[in-house]
């Protein structure tokens, strides 16, 4: 997902969201351990995904601290 998209979200559904995706890394993990994985890019979409999510709640941190 483009990180204009998780702008748009507020607090609640970005962490939401990171919850979400990190269960979603854990399940693909899982079947890439036991070779049922069907598109290994996935994970590493995943992860940055994750990245970008992260860095947009940190973003609104300091940007909440600098008021």
């Amino acid at each position: 997902m483009k990180a204009n998209k998780f702008r748009e979200m507020t607090n609640d559904a970005l962490a939401a969201q990171e919850k979400e995706l990190k269960s979603e890394l854990f399940n693909l993990r899982f079947q890439s351990a036991t070779g049922g994985l069907a598109n290994p890019q996935r994970i590493n979409d995943c992860k940055k995904d994750i990245a970008r999510v992260k860095t947009i709640i940190r973003e609104r941190e300091l940007a909440k601290a600098a008021e």
